[in-house]
C-alpha cells in the first residue's frame, strides 16, 4: 500500500463538536471525513460514491483521523502503552504525561523511551495550534421567542492545522478522493458549515522516510492505531489479546435528505479512539449505522495501523 499526505489549511474557524455544540475540538474523527467523502461523491453520482464505498471496504482505500501540525512538525496521538518514566519524579510531571494527547512525529521514540519533555512539548502545541472561541448565536425557526445557544469554535493559527494520511493501492483511487477532498474544501468541513465555518485549503504533505517505515511494517510489532476503528465479530477475540485501547461512542444524526421525512440519528456504534495499541492485526469494516430510514448510512471503522514497538 502507498501512502499519501493531505494538510487541512482552514481560512476560516471550524467547528468540530464532540458531546455538544459549545464544543471546540482541534482534530476529525476518520468516521467524520469518510462521511464527509460519502456526500461529496453522491454529488457527482451513485457510481462515483459506489467506487469509495467497494474500495474502501475492500481495505484498498484507508484513512486516518485528520490530526493536527504545526508548521513542518506532524502530531501523533499519544500511544495507550505504559511509559516507565511517567510514573516517576514530581507530579507536575505525572500530571504533564496524563494531559499530553498529542506528541511530535518526530519525538515518537523519545517519548516510547520517557525521554521527553512532556511539559514542554505541551505548552509549544497549545500556545502554536489555535484557540477555542465560543459564539453565542440565535434560535428563531419554528420558535414564539429567540432561542440563544453556544457555539464552540475553533481558529487555527496561520502555520497550523490538520493533515490526513490515505492509504491507497491503485492511483486512480487516490485521485478520487483527492477531488472530493479539493471539492469539500470550498463547502467545508464539520458542523455549522452554512455560517460559513471549515472551509480550507486543499495542501500536499511530505511523508517522512520514518512514518513510511512504520506504515509498512506487517508481523507481530505492537502497532498503533491511526484512526478510530472496529474489528469484524471474528477478529474481536484475537485483536484484544495484549491490546491497549479505550472505547469511544460515535453518534450523531444522518445528514441524508431521502433518509427519512424528519431527521433521524444514526445508531451509536463504539469504536477504538486512535492511539489504540494492537499487537494482532485486524481488518475492521465499513459498518451500516442506518436505524429506521430508507438507505444504508455507512461509518468508517477499519484500522489505519503503524509500528510503535518492533
Amino acid at each position: 500500500m502507498k501512502y499519501k499526505i493531505y494538510k487541512f489549511q482552514f481560512t476560516t474557524g471550524v467547528h468540530l463538536g464532540k458531546d455538544s455544540l459549545e464544543d471546540g475540538e482541534y482534530t476529525l474523527c476518520a468516521d467524520t471525513v469518510f462521511s464527509a467523502l460519502c456526500q461529496e461523491c453522491l454529488k457527482q453520482g451513485k457510481d462515483v460514491f459506489g467506487k469509495l464505498l467497494a474500495r474502501t471496504r475492500e481495505g484498498k482505500l484507508r484513512f486516518s483521523d485528520a490530526f493536527p501540525f504545526i508548521g513542518d512538525t506532524y502530531y501523533l496521538p499519544k500511544p495507550m502503552l505504559r511509559i516507565a518514566n511517567q510514573q516517576q519524579g514530581d507530579s507536575k510531571r505525572k500530571k504533564a504525561y496524563k494531559k499530553l494527547s498529542y506528541i511530535p512525529m518526530d519525538k515518537l521514540e523519545e517519548y516510547l523511551s520517557g525521554n521527553l519533555d512532556v511539559r514542554q512539548e505541551q505548552d509549544k502545541f497549545q500556545d502554536k495550534l489555535g484557540r477555542k472561541e465560543t459564539k453565542v448565536s440565535a434560535a428563531v425557526r419554528g420558535l414564539e421567542e429567540t432561542m440563544p445557544y453556544r457555539v464552540g469554535i475553533y481558529h487555527f493559527c496561520k502555520q497550523s492545522g490538520l493533515y490526513l494520511i490515505l492509504g491507497y493501492e491503485a492511483e486512480e483511487d487516490a485521485m478520487l478522493v483527492e477531488t472530493c477532498l479539493e471539492s469539500l474544501s470550498y463547502s467545508g468541513i464539520g458542523g455549522k458549515r452554512a455560517s460559513g465555518l471549515g472551509r480550507y485549503e486543499l495542501r500536499f504533505g511530505q511523508l517522512p522516510a520514518d512514518l513510511q517505515q512504520r506504515l509498512e511494517a506487517t508481523g507481530n510489532a505492537m502497532s498503533m492505531a491511526l484512526s478510530v476503528c472496529l474489528p469484524q465479530d471474528g477478529e474481536l477475540e484475537a485483536a484484544l489479546e495484549q491490546a491497549h485501547y479505550l472505547l469511544v461512542k460515535r453518534s450523531g444524526f444522518v445528514a441524508s435528505e431521502t433518509y427519512a421525512k424528519e431527521q433521524l440519528r444514526k445508531r451509536d456504534l463504539y469504536v477504538m479512539q486512535a492511539g489504540s495499541c494492537f499487537r494482532t492485526r485486524f481488518e475492521g469494516d465499513v459498518y451500516d449505522v442506518s436505524d429506521g430510514g430508507s438507505h444504508p448510512v455507512y461509518r468508517y471503522a477499519k484500522p489505519l495501523l503503524m509500528e510503535v514497538i518492533s
